[in-house]
């Protein structure tokens, strides 16, 4: 029998997942590209899933305290966190893929090891969280980090099936190894 502790630490490592097969094959180029009316890269995408598992993970660390406060003013947090979805002309995809390697590995040890039910406070002095909430339980956070992760990997599909048409089912496949006779992959590396 799977206990819940695992059922989270499955579901979380699956929807990291989606990020390295939404963006294989791709070249910088490529994932830095926004082919939407939106703003929104694979790389991107990639590098927000990264800072969102880093401030969510950083709260279940710290639980049942707060994290150290972010001493810069907030106009600099808010710039950085607009940088987060943008795939700078500095980065690579393969940096940026490293990066989140790093910190998925922390964000599925914490799954591990934290105390599912201990308070993780609702930092109040931020715009968007709800001011009538004091704290949420860790295991609160794991699964709205999962939902995070899931959201944000939808609409890296989007982005990278108007790049180049391909679907996270043939991209997983890609990612596995399997080679199918006769499929046409117009996004692969020659």
């Amino acid at each position: 029998m799977v206990d819940e502790r695992s059922a989270l630490r499955e579901f979380l490592a699956y929807h990291q997942s989606a990020y390295y097969a939404v963006s294989y094959g791709l070249s910088d180029e490529q994932a830095r590209s926004t082919p939407t009316v939106s703003a929104l890269s694979v790389g991107g995408l990639v590098k927000h899933a990264t800072g969102m598992q880093r401030s969510w993970m950083a709260r279940v660390a710290a639980a049942p305290g707060a994290p150290p406060k972010d001493p810069r003013p907030f106009d600099e947090i808010a710039r950085d966190f607009a940088d987060q979805h943008l795939m700078r002309p500095d980065e690579t995809l393969d940096g940026l893929l490293r990066a989140l390697d790093a910190q998925n590995t922390e964000s599925l040890r914490l799954v591990d090891t934290a105390d599912l039910d201990a308070a993780v406070p609702v930092p109040q002095d931020i715009p968007w969280f709800p001011k009538n909430q004091r704290a949420w339980s860790v295991r609160w956070v794991v699964l709205h980090v999962i939902n995070e992760l899931a959201r944000h990997a939808g609409h890296a599909d989007i982005v990278r099936e108007a790049i180049d048409g391909a679907t996270m089912y043939e991209l997983i496949a890609a990612v596995e190894g399997w080679e199918i006779e006769g499929w046409v992959k117009p996004w692969s590396k020659s």
